[in-house]
Protein backbone atom coordinates (compact mmCIF):
# COMPACT_ATOMS: atom_id res chain seq x y z
CA UNK A 1 0.00 0.00 0.00
CA UNK A 2 0.74 3.39 -1.19
CA UNK A 3 2.73 5.47 2.19
CA UNK A 4 1.67 9.14 2.87
CA UNK A 5 3.38 11.73 5.08
CA UNK A 6 2.41 14.59 5.94
CA UNK A 7 3.45 17.80 8.07
CA UNK A 8 1.87 21.33 8.37
CA UNK A 9 3.16 24.48 9.85
CA UNK A 10 3.09 28.08 9.12
CA UNK A 11 6.81 28.17 8.01
CA UNK A 12 6.97 31.84 8.45
CA UNK A 13 9.84 31.76 7.28
CA UNK A 14 10.71 28.18 6.50
CA UNK A 15 14.20 27.12 7.20
CA UNK A 16 16.53 24.49 8.04
CA UNK A 17 14.50 22.36 10.46
CA UNK A 18 11.59 22.61 8.50
CA UNK A 19 13.34 20.63 5.17
CA UNK A 20 14.99 18.19 7.34
CA UNK A 21 11.37 17.18 8.27
CA UNK A 22 10.66 17.12 4.81
CA UNK A 23 13.60 15.16 3.44
CA UNK A 24 13.03 12.51 6.16
CA UNK A 25 9.49 12.34 5.44
CA UNK A 26 10.35 11.74 1.65
CA UNK A 27 13.14 9.01 2.48
CA UNK A 28 10.51 7.22 4.48
CA UNK A 29 7.33 7.31 2.36
CA UNK A 30 5.97 7.49 -1.45
CA UNK A 31 4.48 10.90 -1.23
CA UNK A 32 4.85 14.09 0.91
CA UNK A 33 1.76 16.17 2.24
CA UNK A 34 2.36 19.84 3.43
CA UNK A 35 -0.12 21.92 4.50
CA UNK A 36 1.26 25.59 4.90
CA UNK A 37 -1.14 28.20 6.88
CA UNK A 38 -2.14 31.15 6.34
CA UNK A 39 -1.10 33.42 9.38
CA UNK A 40 -0.01 37.34 10.87
CA UNK A 41 3.25 36.55 12.39
CA UNK A 42 4.67 37.40 9.27
CA UNK A 43 4.02 39.87 6.58
CA UNK A 44 5.26 37.72 3.42
CA UNK A 45 1.78 36.22 2.19
CA UNK A 46 1.04 32.52 2.36
CA UNK A 47 1.47 32.40 -1.78
CA UNK A 48 5.16 33.02 -1.44
CA UNK A 49 5.65 30.60 1.83
CA UNK A 50 3.95 27.95 -0.15
CA UNK A 51 6.24 28.86 -2.87
CA UNK A 52 9.12 28.58 -1.38
CA UNK A 53 8.72 25.20 -0.78
CA UNK A 54 7.73 24.20 -4.48
CA UNK A 55 11.12 25.20 -5.24
CA UNK A 56 12.81 23.84 -2.96
CA UNK A 57 11.20 20.33 -3.24
CA UNK A 58 8.80 20.07 -6.50
CA UNK A 59 8.13 16.51 -5.55
CA UNK A 60 6.33 17.64 -2.50
CA UNK A 61 2.41 18.65 -2.62
CA UNK A 62 1.46 21.83 -1.24
CA UNK A 63 -1.77 22.47 0.53
CA UNK A 64 -2.53 26.30 1.09
CA UNK A 65 -4.58 26.77 4.27
CA UNK A 66 -6.22 30.52 3.66
CA UNK A 67 -8.80 29.71 6.08
CA UNK A 68 -7.48 27.49 9.36
CA UNK A 69 -8.83 27.95 12.66
CA UNK A 70 -7.56 30.55 14.72
CA UNK A 71 -5.60 29.87 17.59
CA UNK A 72 -7.34 31.74 20.72
CA UNK A 73 -5.67 29.10 23.24
CA UNK A 74 -3.51 25.98 23.59
CA UNK A 75 -6.15 23.68 24.29
CA UNK A 76 -7.96 20.86 23.52
CA UNK A 77 -11.30 23.34 21.58
CA UNK A 78 -8.70 24.39 19.09
CA UNK A 79 -6.69 21.09 18.56
CA UNK A 80 -10.52 19.63 17.71
CA UNK A 81 -10.99 22.58 15.17
CA UNK A 82 -7.83 21.94 13.47
CA UNK A 83 -7.98 18.62 13.58
CA UNK A 84 -11.37 18.77 11.61
CA UNK A 85 -10.02 21.21 9.34
CA UNK A 86 -6.99 19.28 8.40
CA UNK A 87 -9.08 16.59 7.41
CA UNK A 88 -11.33 18.20 5.36
CA UNK A 89 -8.14 19.82 3.71
CA UNK A 90 -7.14 15.70 2.76
CA UNK A 91 -10.61 15.47 1.60
CA UNK A 92 -10.53 11.48 2.67
CA UNK A 93 -6.91 11.02 1.83
CA UNK A 94 -5.12 8.22 3.97
CA UNK A 95 -1.86 9.26 5.91
CA UNK A 96 0.32 6.98 6.80
CA UNK A 97 2.54 9.09 9.26
CA UNK A 98 2.01 12.36 10.51
CA UNK A 99 5.73 14.10 10.76
CA UNK A 100 6.40 16.87 13.25
CA UNK A 101 8.87 18.37 15.63
CA UNK A 102 6.87 19.61 18.41
CA UNK A 103 4.08 18.48 20.99
CA UNK A 104 0.83 18.62 18.32
CA UNK A 105 2.24 15.60 16.63
CA UNK A 106 0.25 13.71 19.26
CA UNK A 107 -3.35 15.01 18.70
CA UNK A 108 -2.51 15.66 15.02
CA UNK A 109 -1.37 11.50 14.69
CA UNK A 110 -4.29 10.14 16.33
CA UNK A 111 -7.06 12.33 14.23
CA UNK A 112 -5.45 11.16 11.28
CA UNK A 113 -5.13 7.63 12.83
CA UNK A 114 -1.66 7.43 11.94
CA UNK A 115 1.79 7.04 12.61
CA UNK A 116 3.56 10.16 14.68
CA UNK A 117 6.77 10.37 13.28
CA UNK A 118 8.84 13.21 15.47
CA UNK A 119 11.83 14.82 13.39
CA UNK A 120 14.43 16.94 15.22
CA UNK A 121 12.20 17.66 18.24
CA UNK A 122 15.52 18.68 20.17
CA UNK A 123 16.71 20.75 17.79
CA UNK A 124 20.31 20.08 18.94
CA UNK A 125 21.33 19.39 15.00
CA UNK A 126 19.55 22.52 13.91
CA UNK A 127 19.11 24.85 16.92
CA UNK A 128 16.89 27.57 15.46
CA UNK A 129 13.35 28.76 15.35
CA UNK A 130 10.79 30.67 12.84
CA UNK A 131 10.60 33.39 15.86
CA UNK A 132 14.69 33.47 15.95
CA UNK A 133 14.98 33.85 12.25
CA UNK A 134 11.94 36.60 11.65
CA UNK A 135 14.23 38.71 14.82
CA UNK A 136 17.40 38.82 13.39
CA UNK A 137 17.40 37.02 9.65
CA UNK A 138 20.99 38.08 9.00
CA UNK A 139 22.35 36.39 12.32
CA UNK A 140 20.70 33.22 11.80
CA UNK A 141 21.27 33.20 8.26
CA UNK A 142 23.04 30.14 7.48
CA UNK A 143 19.26 28.11 8.74
CA UNK A 144 17.32 29.56 5.35
CA UNK A 145 17.50 28.43 2.60
CA UNK A 146 18.79 31.23 -0.46
CA UNK A 147 15.08 30.83 -2.29
CA UNK A 148 13.84 31.77 0.58
CA UNK A 149 16.12 34.44 2.37
CA UNK A 150 16.35 36.72 -0.71
CA UNK A 151 12.33 36.79 -0.27
CA UNK A 152 13.34 38.12 3.59
CA UNK A 153 15.54 41.18 2.15
CA UNK A 154 13.84 44.57 1.28
CA UNK A 155 15.19 45.98 -2.07
CA UNK A 156 15.42 49.05 -2.75
CA UNK A 157 16.67 50.98 -5.97
CA UNK A 158 17.98 54.44 -7.47
CA UNK A 159 17.02 55.76 -10.40
CA UNK A 160 17.70 58.88 -12.00
CA UNK A 161 19.98 60.27 -14.94
CA UNK A 162 23.53 60.46 -14.61
CA UNK A 163 25.16 62.16 -12.34
CA UNK A 164 22.88 62.67 -9.82
CA UNK A 165 24.33 60.93 -6.96
CA UNK A 166 22.59 57.20 -7.23
CA UNK A 167 26.32 55.46 -6.21
CA UNK A 168 26.75 57.39 -4.07
CA UNK A 169 23.78 56.90 -1.77
CA UNK A 170 23.77 53.28 -2.17
CA UNK A 171 26.99 52.74 -0.77
CA UNK A 172 26.44 55.26 2.17
CA UNK A 173 23.20 53.67 2.98
CA UNK A 174 24.88 49.92 2.70
CA UNK A 175 27.20 51.09 5.46
CA UNK A 176 24.99 53.09 7.69
CA UNK A 177 22.70 49.84 7.76
CA UNK A 178 25.84 47.14 8.11
CA UNK A 179 24.27 46.04 4.48
CA UNK A 180 25.08 45.40 0.99
CA UNK A 181 24.89 47.53 -2.00
CA UNK A 182 24.73 46.56 -5.33
CA UNK A 183 26.93 48.78 -7.79
CA UNK A 184 26.35 49.56 -11.24
CA UNK A 185 27.18 46.82 -13.37
CA UNK A 186 26.46 48.90 -16.90
CA UNK A 187 29.63 51.62 -15.49
CA UNK A 188 31.72 48.58 -15.38
CA UNK A 189 30.82 47.21 -18.77
CA UNK A 190 30.81 50.03 -20.50
CA UNK A 191 34.41 51.06 -19.41
CA UNK A 192 36.12 47.76 -20.95
CA UNK A 193 33.06 47.66 -24.05
CA UNK A 194 32.77 51.23 -25.61
CA UNK A 195 33.47 52.23 -28.57
CA UNK A 196 33.42 56.15 -29.23
CA UNK A 197 31.27 56.18 -26.02
CA UNK A 198 28.87 53.89 -27.30
CA UNK A 199 27.68 50.38 -26.88
CA UNK A 200 25.55 48.79 -28.87
CA UNK A 201 21.64 47.64 -28.14
CA UNK A 202 22.61 44.25 -27.75
CA UNK A 203 25.50 45.07 -25.30
CA UNK A 204 22.59 46.94 -23.54
CA UNK A 205 20.48 43.72 -23.29
CA UNK A 206 23.94 42.04 -21.81
CA UNK A 207 24.30 44.55 -19.00
CA UNK A 208 21.06 44.47 -18.03
CA UNK A 209 21.27 41.00 -17.21
CA UNK A 210 24.64 40.96 -15.80
CA UNK A 211 23.28 43.62 -13.62
CA UNK A 212 20.25 41.32 -12.55
CA UNK A 213 23.26 38.52 -11.47
CA UNK A 214 24.87 41.13 -9.41
CA UNK A 215 21.76 42.24 -7.88
CA UNK A 216 20.72 38.38 -7.16
CA UNK A 217 24.60 37.31 -5.55
CA UNK A 218 24.14 40.10 -3.49
CA UNK A 219 20.76 39.92 -1.77
CA UNK A 220 22.04 36.78 -0.34
CA UNK A 221 24.44 38.48 1.73
CA UNK A 222 22.33 41.47 2.81
CA UNK A 223 21.15 42.77 6.10
CA UNK A 224 17.69 42.87 5.70
CA UNK A 225 18.33 45.80 3.41
CA UNK A 226 19.68 45.73 -0.22
CA UNK A 227 20.84 49.08 -1.93
CA UNK A 228 20.29 48.72 -5.94
CA UNK A 229 22.30 51.27 -7.79
CA UNK A 230 20.01 51.51 -11.00
CA UNK A 231 18.17 48.77 -13.06
CA UNK A 232 17.43 47.22 -16.25
CA UNK A 233 14.46 50.26 -16.53
CA UNK A 234 17.56 52.65 -16.90
CA UNK A 235 19.51 50.34 -19.13
CA UNK A 236 16.24 49.84 -21.43
CA UNK A 237 16.14 53.85 -21.38
CA UNK A 238 19.55 54.43 -22.40
CA UNK A 239 18.78 51.82 -25.42
CA UNK A 240 15.91 54.32 -26.60
CA UNK A 241 17.71 57.45 -25.60
CA UNK A 242 20.88 56.47 -27.77
CA UNK A 243 19.50 54.01 -30.33
CA UNK A 244 15.89 54.55 -30.36
CA UNK A 245 15.06 51.10 -29.91
CA UNK A 246 15.71 48.02 -27.48
CA UNK A 247 16.06 44.38 -27.47
CA UNK A 248 12.89 42.28 -26.60
CA UNK A 249 14.38 41.02 -23.75
CA UNK A 250 15.85 43.90 -22.69
CA UNK A 251 12.04 45.47 -22.81
CA UNK A 252 10.84 42.42 -21.37
CA UNK A 253 12.85 42.87 -18.23
CA UNK A 254 12.57 46.34 -18.18
CA UNK A 255 8.78 45.32 -17.16
CA UNK A 256 9.61 42.88 -14.77
CA UNK A 257 11.88 45.29 -13.12
CA UNK A 258 8.40 46.74 -11.75
CA UNK A 259 7.73 44.13 -9.35
CA UNK A 260 11.18 43.72 -8.92
CA UNK A 261 11.90 46.15 -6.15
CA UNK A 262 9.69 47.27 -2.80
CA UNK A 263 11.06 50.53 -3.02
CA UNK A 264 12.01 53.06 -6.01
CA UNK A 265 13.78 56.29 -5.13
CA UNK A 266 14.52 58.94 -7.91
CA UNK A 267 17.29 61.12 -7.38
CA UNK A 268 16.95 64.19 -8.16
CA UNK A 269 19.04 66.65 -10.53
CA UNK A 270 19.31 69.24 -8.34
CA UNK A 271 22.83 68.49 -7.27
CA UNK A 272 26.35 70.29 -9.04
CA UNK A 273 26.68 68.27 -12.59
CA UNK A 274 29.88 66.18 -12.20
CA UNK A 275 31.07 66.61 -15.73
CA UNK A 276 33.34 63.87 -16.63
CA UNK A 277 34.92 62.23 -20.32
CA UNK A 278 32.49 59.94 -20.38
CA UNK A 279 29.33 61.78 -19.95
CA UNK A 280 27.40 64.42 -22.24
CA UNK A 281 26.93 67.33 -20.29
CA UNK A 282 24.35 68.94 -17.77
CA UNK A 283 21.30 69.68 -20.73
CA UNK A 284 21.29 66.11 -21.34
CA UNK A 285 21.52 65.32 -17.87
CA UNK A 286 17.98 67.16 -17.22
CA UNK A 287 16.12 65.61 -20.71
CA UNK A 288 16.95 62.38 -19.64
CA UNK A 289 15.89 63.02 -15.87
CA UNK A 290 12.38 64.15 -17.70
CA UNK A 291 12.73 60.98 -20.29
CA UNK A 292 13.41 58.67 -16.83
CA UNK A 293 10.20 60.33 -14.73
CA UNK A 294 8.16 60.02 -17.54
CA UNK A 295 8.81 56.06 -18.17
CA UNK A 296 8.20 56.17 -14.51
CA UNK A 297 4.86 57.10 -14.43
CA UNK A 298 4.07 55.62 -18.08
CA UNK A 299 4.74 51.77 -16.13
CA UNK A 300 2.72 53.30 -13.06
CA UNK A 301 5.57 52.68 -10.83
CA UNK A 302 5.37 54.69 -7.02
CA UNK A 303 9.03 56.55 -6.62
CA UNK A 304 10.01 58.66 -3.29
CA UNK A 305 11.70 61.85 -4.99
CA UNK A 306 15.28 62.80 -3.35
CA UNK A 307 16.60 66.05 -3.20
CA UNK A 308 19.06 68.02 -1.41
CA UNK A 309 22.43 67.18 -0.02
CA UNK A 310 23.56 63.67 0.71
CA UNK A 311 22.43 63.78 4.28
CA UNK A 312 19.21 64.88 3.48
CA UNK A 313 18.60 62.59 0.63
CA UNK A 314 19.70 59.56 3.27
CA UNK A 315 17.25 60.86 6.54
CA UNK A 316 14.03 60.67 3.78
CA UNK A 317 15.09 57.41 3.10
CA UNK A 318 15.42 56.85 6.70
CA UNK A 319 12.10 57.77 7.21
CA UNK A 320 10.35 55.67 4.27
CA UNK A 321 11.87 52.68 5.96
CA UNK A 322 10.92 53.21 9.47
CA UNK A 323 7.28 53.08 7.94
CA UNK A 324 7.86 50.59 5.31
CA UNK A 325 6.18 46.72 6.06
CA UNK A 326 7.13 44.62 3.58
CA UNK A 327 4.22 43.37 1.43
CA UNK A 328 2.26 45.66 2.82
CA UNK A 329 0.14 48.33 1.15
CA UNK A 330 2.70 51.21 1.26
CA UNK A 331 0.08 54.04 -0.40
CA UNK A 332 -0.67 54.66 3.17
CA UNK A 333 3.08 56.28 4.05
CA UNK A 334 2.73 59.61 2.80
CA UNK A 335 6.06 59.54 0.53
CA UNK A 336 6.04 63.11 -0.72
Amino acid sequence: MKKVGLTLGKYAPFHKGHEHVIETMLEEMDEAVVIIYDTDVTPIPLQIRAEWIRKIFPDVTVIEAWNGPARRSGGRDYEIREEQYVLSLLGGKKITAFYSGEYYGEHMSKALGCLDRRVGETREDIPVSGTMIREDPFRYRKYVNDIVYRDMIVKAVFLGSVSTGKSTIAEALAKRYDTTFVSEYGRDYWKEHQIERRVSPEQLEEIAIGHIKREEEMFLSANRYCFVDTNAITTYMFSMYYHGCASDRLTRLALENSSRYDLFFLCGDDIPYEDTWDRSGDQNRRIFQKQIIADLDARRIPYIPLNGDLETRMRRVDEVLRAYRPYSNFYGVVVK
